[in-house]
């Protein structure tokens, strides 16, 4: 991303964006229970809605995010909760750098398809992915309205390809506010034979 990106996160983070969105993805709360324990990464984070509850249940996170302001908010949350979190400022048109072995590797809502694939390779054998996006959809739906923000039916399922399939739907979801979403969702498996 340019430093515009940056700054424009940065100010819409500054400014209160997504302030009153401090419940976790309904997906990973539904599925949390039936995932190892142990380290946990989440992909751009935001303010860190996932990585707190994650946190709180015991997780060892790193958080990526581009902006620095949402990071803040999240520590400042963390703080707030007496969990610990590490937060790491990260532009994702950069590689990552990270050794793997995560139990659990969130994506929620940011649109990058080889980056789903690579999220799987950092996967302890037996980790899982987690992963949710806005469908292309005809309906009245909340999000954002570039289609280059929205995956297409099919496209989570290629992206996962090596991994088990343990859960995916594409449709319209409600979400906790009350709006229609219009979501693809994932959940999958490193084999555990896999070697590191």
């Amino acid at each position: 991303m340019s430093q515009l990106d940056r700054q424009k996160w940065d100010r819409r983070y500054s400014e209160g964006a997504y302030a009153g969105r401090r419940h976790p993805s309904a997906l990973l709360a539904q599925w949390v229970t039936d995932f190892p324990v142990g380290k946990a990464l989440d992909v751009a984070c935001g303010a860190g809605r996932n990585a707190l509850f994650l946190a709180g249940r015991g997780y060892r996170v790193d958080a990526l995010d581009i902006s620095a302001e949402a990071l803040s908010r999240g520590e400042k949350e963390a703080q707030a909760r007496g969990v610990q979190v590490n937060w790491v400022q990260h532009d994702l048109d950069e590689a990552l750098q990270l050794e793997g072995g995560y139990q659990l590797a969130l994506l929620i809502r940011y649109v990058d398809l080889q980056l789903l694939q690579q999220l799987g390779s950092l996967l302890a054998p037996g980790g899982i992915l987690v992963c949710e996006e806005h469908l292309e959809s005809n309906q009245d739906v909340i999000g954002p309205a570039n289609p280059a923000f929205r995956v297409s039916s099919g496209d989570l399922k290629k992206a996962a390809d090596g991994l088990e399939i343990l859960h995916l739907e594409e449709g319209l979801v409600t979400e906790p506010d009350g709006r229609i979403a219009s979501l693809a969702r994932l959940v999958a498996r490193r084999s555990a034979a896999h070697s590191k």
